[in-house]
C-alpha cells in the first residue's frame, strides 16, 4: 500500500505545483513596450534571459513558469516593434514618393521620422 501511495503523492504534488505556476503566470502582463526604444531594450534583455534558460541541460517546472512570464514581455515588445516597422515602411514610401515628385518638405519630414525609427532598430 505504501508503494502505491508514494507515486500518487508525488504525482499530486507535481500537478499542484504546475497548476499553481500556471494560474499565477497566466495573468502576468509582462513589461510594457510603449516606445520603440523600450520595446527593443525589452526584446534584447528578455531574449537573453530566454537563451540563458534554454542553455541549461534540463528545465524545471519553475524554469517553465519563468519562460511563460518572459514570453508576455517578448510578445509586448514584438507587437510594438511590428507597429513601428509598419510605420517605418510608410515613412520610407513617403520619402520615396517625395523624392520622385521633388517634394522637399515631404522628404525631409518623413525622412527624419524614418531615420529615427531605423536607427533605433539598427543602431
Amino acid at each position: 500500500m505504501k508503494t502505491l501511495l508514494l507515486p500518487a503523492l508525488i504525482s499530486g504534488l507535481m500537478f499542484a505545483t504546475t497548476a499553481q505556476a500556471s494560474s499565477s503566470a497566466e495573468h502576468f502582463k509582462g513589461e510594457p513596450a510603449e516606445t520603440l526604444s523600450q520595446a527593443m531594450a525589452n526584446f534584447s534583455e528578455y531574449n537573453q534571459q530566454l537563451a540563458d534558460l534554454l542553455a541549461q541541460d534540463e528545465l524545471s517546472l519553475e524554469d517553465l513558469g519563468t519562460i511563460h512570464e518572459l514570453t508576455y514581455t517578448l510578445e509586448n515588445a514584438l507587437e510594438k516593434i511590428n507597429e513601428e516597422v509598419d510605420t517605418l515602411a510608410v515613412n520610407l514610401e513617403e520619402v520615396h514618393l517625395g523624392s520622385e515628385t521633388g517634394d522637399f518638405e515631404r522628404v525631409q519630414s518623413h525622412g527624419a521620422a524614418y531615420l529615427e525609427a531605423a536607427q533605433t532598430l539598427a543602431p
